[in-house]
């Protein structure tokens, strides 16, 4: 009679084991608010060291254009003549004393030039902001995925956990009962150790990965991740796929915004080879007389050593290494983004496949297994191979879908938009 209670007991303790492990082990409802990642974003935008270099690079850049605009400033000018000579010209007898003031004139446009430069710089740096911007998304982005699927990690460690002491106790009734030998209780006691080292590695690496989230964006994380992120994929797309361009995208806007700083700087080495004039009024003293006279200055300089070529060529040069830089910059943002199409396409693939068609298979193979050797048609080992295939299948979907979240994370961000400029640059 003993021993029939115990196959009953045994055999119960299985069906609990088999109710156990039909379907996915998912995260419990949030309590609380829960922490977006376009929350996650907003902080490290605020925070991060590159968006505060950013930001004080235009302001350097709105200083520079002031500085741009800026006429060059007068000169005041003083002579002595006709002193420690000879003759009536010893000492100061004779002396003149001119005092004036001289005002720069800029000629060839050299004002409006600077200025092209000082907004073609302005508009880089904007542009450079917007570039630091969809970084730090991307850089967010990456490790809050990670961040949640290390929380599913560890969810499905602790399921494997709570599965392998309800295996590990049926071997026990099993045994007792004289259904099984005492080498099955020592496997499921061998499972029930291994399940509780991954459950302890897996929380160690989700407090970790919760931790490089709320060292990156600046601040404690507040109230739960958006663990529904991870499961969000497009449907499969059938049909011709759109061609790739670079138009519009960040990295060929930077590229055309270099290409505008050479156009302006060709301009202002042309402008810099008109010599500009000085001119200015002055009073004289003439110290023989004790009388005064007006005196007007005007001075331009010769330009025999240097008169601008070299400088123009220059900029031609830098200006024809900006253009081929530019082209360069679409064939390789057009190949990243193709390359970065396929693999958010392969990876949302794996991702449907992974959590669908083949976790659906291992869940049915572990039922399969689990009723069989309830019955006593299959062994333990059959039962331990198909629940260790359940597990790494789920460790698996769990990888797709952040593998694929990432692909999508890095494809927004070549394709990223480029943002409406605040500023008016001479192009």
């Amino acid at each position: 009679m003993k021993m029939l209670l115990a196959a009953l007991f045994a055999a119960a303790s299985c069906a609990t084991v088999a109710h156990a492990q039909t379907g996915v082990p998912v995260p419990s409802a949030p309590v609380g608010p829960i922490y977006t990642l376009d929350d996650a974003v907003l902080a490290a935008g605020g925070s991060a060291p590159a968006s505060e270099a950013a930001t004080a690079a235009i302001d350097a850049a709105r200083q520079g254009r002031t500085v741009a605009g800026l006429r060059p400033n007068p000169q005041v000018q003083g002579q002595i003549e006709n002193i420690a000579g000879t003759g009536p010209y010893s000492g100061l007898r004779s002396a003149e004393t001119t005092v004036g003031v001289a005002f720069p004139i800029e000629l060839g446009g050299k004002r409006s030039a600077r200025v092209a430069v000082a907004n073609a710089q302005l508009s880089r740096a904007e542009l450079q902001a917007a570039i630091v911007a969809a970084d730090v998304r991307v850089q967010v982005t990456q490790l809050y995925v990670e961040a949640i699927a290390a929380e599913r990690r560890l969810i499905t460690a602790r399921d494997q956990v709570r599965i392998a002491s309800e295996a590990l106790r049926a071997a026990s009734v099993r045994v007792q009962a004289g259904r099984a030998s005492p080498l099955e209780e020592q496997r499921a006691n061998v499972a029930k150790v291994n399940a509780d080292a991954n459950a302890e590695r897996s929380a160690r690496l989700a407090e970790t990965a919760r931790a490089n989230l709320a060292r990156r964006i600046g601040r404690p994380i507040d109230g739960s991740l958006d663990v529904g992120l991870l499961d969000r994929l497009p449907q499969a797309v059938i049909g011709p796929v759109a061609p790739v361009r670079a138009i519009g995208t960040l990295a060929l806007a930077a590229a055309d915004a270099d290409l505008a700083i050479a156009d302006a700087g060709v301009r202002l080495a042309r402008a810099n080879r008109v010599p500009d004039l000085n001119v200015g009024p002055a009073l004289r003293r003439l110290e023989a007389t004790n009388d005064t006279a007006a005196v007007f200055t005007v001075s331009i300089p010769i330009p025999i050593f240097n008169n601008g070529r070299a400088a123009v060529a220059q900029a031609r040069a830098q200006r024809t290494q900006a253009e081929a830089l530019r082209r360069v910059t679409a064939l390789d943002v057009e190949q990243a983004i193709s390359e970065a199409e396929t693999e958010a396409a392969n990876a949302a693939t794996t991702a449907r496949t992974a959590a669908g068609p083949a976790l659906a298979a291992a869940q049915e193979a572990a039922r399969i297994a689990r009723i069989g050797y309830r019955e006593g048609k299959f062994g333990q080992l059959d039962l331990l191979d198909a629940e260790r295939t359940l597990a790494d299948t789920r460790l698996a979907a769990i990888d797709a879908l952040a593998n694929y979240q990432n692909a999508q994370a890095r494809l927004g961000r070549l394709t990223a938009p480029v943002p409406t400029p605040t500023t008016g640059g001479n192009r």
